[in-house]
């Protein structure tokens, strides 16, 4: 496991932006695991600039995201199909038909986990998987519990999800209370795993979920056992770790 510190999270974003861009640049056909949330819009935002100058090229990129919320439709402004539209794919030359997201409107889960399931096995794998960090530890809405979900699958969400997602809703009402995720055994499969974490509020998980004991209730701490993970904190996200 490596760790870098950044001073802000500007900082954290183009240190982010900086690896992802190397996957792309030496792998023009990678397959890249991507998040959604606060904290990775600034990476996409710096990605998009490099795109911009001519720098990275996304045509052959094919892309799966970690989650989705049951029950939205696409054109829902608070579904992560829309967010990643919003804040990626629609700024880069990404393909359509090469970005994946979990279809929130099937209403069969078990057919949909299956289905996602088998088409990241179908694209090799994820080079790539980026991911964030919530207050409890979740990874993807994978809550803590006790066991490590394995594959992608549907999850009820706990209070204190829904309780920090709710600034994205109207009210806490509107937030669903389901979600198809990648399952911890999905994201310990991608070959290389880029984490970023920004904020005071995340100092405590960070130093829980990666220096201490590997335990489902705190679901981030498998990554502890993954080969090839890289962790990219802002200073305050990072102030309570062992130096």
């Amino acid at each position: 496991m490596k760790i870098y510190e950044a001073k802000d999270y500007e900082e954290m974003s183009r240190k982010a932006a900086n690896i992802l861009s190397a996957q792309v640049i030496l792998k023009p056909d990678c397959v890249l695991g991507l998040a959604t949330g606060s904290t990775p819009i600034g990476t996409y935002d710096r990605l998009v600039e490099r795109y911009e100058k001519g720098d990275l090229d996304f045509t052959e990129v094919k892309t799966v995201n970690l989650d989705e919320y049951r029950g939205l439709t696409r054109d829902n402004d608070q579904s992560y199909y829309y967010f990643m539209h919003e804040h990626l794919f629609d700024r880069i030359n990404i393909r359509p038909e090469n970005t994946n997201v979990p279809d929130g409107t099937q209403p069969d889960a078990d057919k949909e986990c299956e289905r996602y399931e088998k088409l990241i096995q179908d694209l090799g794998g994820v080079d790539i998987q980026l991911l964030g960090l919530g207050h409890n530890g979740h990874i993807g809405f994978n809550e803590p519990d006790s066991s490590f979900a394995q594959t992608t699958h549907c999850v009820d969400l706990t209070e204190s999800t829904i309780e920090a997602n709710k600034r994205f809703f109207a009210s806490a009402d509107d937030v669903p209370r389901q979600a198809y995720t990648m399952g911890i055994g999905t994201i310990m499969k991608a070959r290389k795993i880029l984490l970023i974490v920004n904020g005071e509020a995340k100092a405590d998980i960070v130093a829980k979920a990666f220096f201490g004991p590997v335990t489902p209730e705190v679901p981030a701490s498998i990554l502890q056992l993954h080969s090839d993970v890289v962790i990219v904190g802002d200073s305050a996200a990072l102030s309570r770790i062992p130096r």
